[in-house]
């Protein structure tokens, strides 16, 4: 038990390590930390002058009219992120965001019309809407396996959870010291520090063609189609829309509770919001230790239904104290949200469309916390504080256990692709290649088996395909003389599909083979499409073709460059 206790702390040690390392990684991770402190910041200082305008109508409307926008746009503009290099996008936004806050923070430190600062927000909204889906897309690409993914998506969540903590709590303490125009200038300030971070980003992105691009609306609807062909991708959706919905209502709770119900004031909407931030950095820790747990929809469903369940608990226990170890545990809930959604969604949605899935995750996310926000008001009003805490409280938990046996089958699914990814890393050329684009390839694969003595393909047949075996031993047969002899992990018939030309050798399974198969196309798209990949499998084949065939006749051996 002790040594299982150890190695879980070493794997969440290593999680925040590697992205520390990473310098891409390290970039990227804060300037998301910057971008939601940001983002939390102005939530609160929104909610603050929202309510003084108005009360706690005005307030979940406002969060509505800010959200609608957003979420229309979000899937539209998405794809924009899927045509070139994702962190352009990042710092475009996050440019956007930082302008429009600031003009916010004037408008108000002048005592300017409430209405520019609500129009102000919807702008900072859109951008922020299209932040997230960009940085979830570009997290993929600097991965190469499921387990750095994971880790990332841990990191991440932690400085989402640090973000939830600094942001409101931040905010608090410039709403007892000074006015809320402040508040709005520090996450402004915070979303030109996101954008400044990534201007020395670097890593190898696949190639993307610029001509005969499809119109913004079709490239839409092929992320809606792939979110709506993957029964996967439609239950994590659907489940983070209905913790978004709370997320929505509880930015309405956070003040009106802190007001009416707990008497904090102002400043105690912020404090609410904080102990969020608590529980979540806490979560965070506990996450780093799901990495390669297999069971990331299970934690997924908790963490959905920790988002609404102490909700309900706050409207049965009415007290300072346990409103804020409550919230906490929403923070938690945060927390494994972050590790198992974004790194399941990640695992699912194919790379070529991966933004766009994340654009209709962040659209469903943004309308469901603007509705949320006014079925908080309009509950509140129609049957009280408490009831409204309870009933919106225990939709979260409810669907999470009705999801709960589809979650479990998930992780089954993800563990099998985990052991195909797996097995085709162990071929050098395919080792390079990110993340996502193993896993496309490691979504075709075909699989065959052949007794001992049959050939997988003889000199001379057209080249169509590529073999990684399974399990089972073969030999490699030039104008029939043994020249090789390829096992488990070992990949051949490659120079075929490269260099377009027939087999030169032919592979004779000497036990029973298990294999599996790539497609020419499939295969030549990842491997030419990474410049890593393509210059190892250029090299492999020069340096196989040099071994087998010295004298320069390339007949008897070219298909020795298979990869061991």
């Amino acid at each position: 038990m002790t040594s299982g206790v150890r190695s879980r702390l070493a794997t969440g040690a290593q999680a925040f390590v590697s992205n520390a390392r990473n310098p891409n990684l390290r970039r990227a991770q804060l300037s998301f930390l910057g971008a939601w402190t940001a983002e939390w910041a102005f939530t609160v200082a929104l909610g603050i002058v929202a309510y003084n305008s108005g009360g706690p109508l005005a307030l979940g409307l406002v969060g509505l009219l800010r959200m609608l926008p957003s979420a229309l746009l979000a899937p539209v503009l998405s794809p924009l992120a899927d045509r070139g290099r994702r962190e352009r996008v990042l710092i475009v936004v996050s440019v956007a965001r930082g302008v429009a806050t600031a003009l916010a923070a004037v408008t108000i430190a002048f005592s300017g019309p409430v209405a520019l600062v609500y129009v102000l927000a919807v702008i900072s909204t859109i951008a922020a809407t299209l932040f997230r889906p960009a940085h979830s897309a570009l997290l993929p690409t600097l991965c190469r396996t499921g387990h750095e993914l994971a880790s990332a998506n841990v990191v991440r969540g932690m400085l989402d959870s640090i973000a939830t903590l600094v942001g409101p709590l931040l905010a608090a303490i410039l709403l007892a010291v000074a006015d809320v125009w402040v508040v709005f200038g520090v996450a402004a300030a915070a979303s030109f520090w996101a954008a400044l971070l990534l201007l020395r980003l670097r890593y190898d992105a696949p190639a993307r063609g610029r001509s005969a691009r499809p119109a913004l609306l079709k490239e839409t609807v092929e992320g809606l189609r792939a979110v709506r062909g993957d029964g996967g991708l439609m239950l994590i959706l659907g489940l983070a829309a209905a913790q978004s919905l709370t997320r929505g209502a509880l930015t309405v709770f956070s003040v009106v509770v802190a007001i009416e119900l707990l008497g904090l004031g102002e400043p105690g909407a912020g404090a609410l919001m904080a102990a969020v931030g608590v529980g979540a950095v806490v979560g965070s820790l506990f996450a780093s230790l799901l990495v390669g747990s297999g069971q990331l929809g299970a934690w997924f469903a908790i963490g959905v239904a920790l988002w609404g369940l102490p909700i309900a608990l706050i409207g049965v226990f009415p007290a300072q104290a346990a409103a804020l170890v409550l919230l906490a545990f929403v923070g938690i809930g945060n927390a494994l949200i972050d590790l198992a959604g974004f790194t399941l969604i990640g695992r699912l949605a194919p790379d070529a469309v991966m933004a766009r899935v994340f654009g209709v995750l962040e659209s469903l996310v943004t309308i469901s916390i603007g509705v949320g926000s006014v079925l908080a008001s309009i509950v509140i009003a129609w049957v009280g504080l408490p009831w409204a805490l309870i009933s919106i409280g225990l939709v979260c938990p409810v669907l999470a256990a009705a999801s709960w046996w589809r979650l479990r089958r998930l992780d089954r699914s993800v563990g099998a692709l985990d052991a195909d990814v797996s097995l085709l890393q162990r071929v050098p050329m395919l080792a390079p290649l990110p993340l996502p684009a193993i896993e496309q390839l490691a979504r075709g694969l075909d699989d065959s088996e052949l007794a001992a003595g049959e050939t997988v393909f003889r000199q001379g047949d057209v080249g169509d395909l590529y073999y990684v075996i399974r399990s089972g031993t073969a030999e490699v047969l030039g104008d029939g003389r043994r020249v090789a002899s390829l096992g488990p992990g070992d990949g051949f018939g490659e120079i075929a599909l490269l260099r377009r030309s027939r087999r030169t050798a032919s592979v004779v399974a000497t036990e029973r083979l298990n294999l599996t198969s790539l497609t020419a196309d499939r295969f030549a798209t990842a491997v030419l499409g990474y410049a890593p990949a393509t210059a190892r499998a250029e090299q492999d084949v020069v340096d196989h073709l040099a071994r087998f065939s010295p004298a320069g006749d390339h007949a008897h051996t070219d298909e020795e460059s298979h990869d061991r």
